[in-house]
């Protein structure tokens, strides 16, 4: 766990790709407590038509390039845990050339029996 889905427009350089990934990443090591060795990463590029979003939402002007971050992973974060993380992916954005306001970040809590890592088995079996 966890799964990270990383979606940008088209014709967003491959390292500001790689560099936003490494800094989700990051980020979930740092404040989320994922071991370092558990990526599991997909960037998708889409036609920049394809990559419909809000120009003014909640307060924050979005100019774009997006990039959206999804992020699959086990329940049980506490709400400053993920504070920290919603922060710390904005500023990986950042370094990655985005906007701050451009990273738009949605978690999916999942339950430790929803992963299969490979193998076909249960990474996460419940306790007996």
């Amino acid at each position: 766990m966890p799964l990270v889905r990383i979606t940008v427009p088209q014709g967003v350089p491959a390292e500001r790709r790689r560099a936003l990934a490494d800094g989700v990443h990051g980020a979930l090591v740092e404040t989320a407590s994922v071991p370092p060795d558990d990526r599991f990463q997909v960037i998708e590029e889409v036609p920049p038509d394809n990559l419909i979003f809000s120009r003014t939402y909640l307060g924050l002007a979005h100019t774009g390039p997006m990039a959206f971050v999804q992020i699959f992973l086990n329940q049980g974060r506490t709400v400053d845990v993920k504070k920290a993380l919603y922060a710390r992916i904005a500023d990986a954005g950042i370094a990655a050339g985005f906007r701050r306001e451009d990273v738009l970040v949605n978690l999916v809590e999942v339950t430790r029996e929803n992963w299969c890592f490979g193998g076909g088995v249960m990474s996460y079996p419940p306790a007996p």
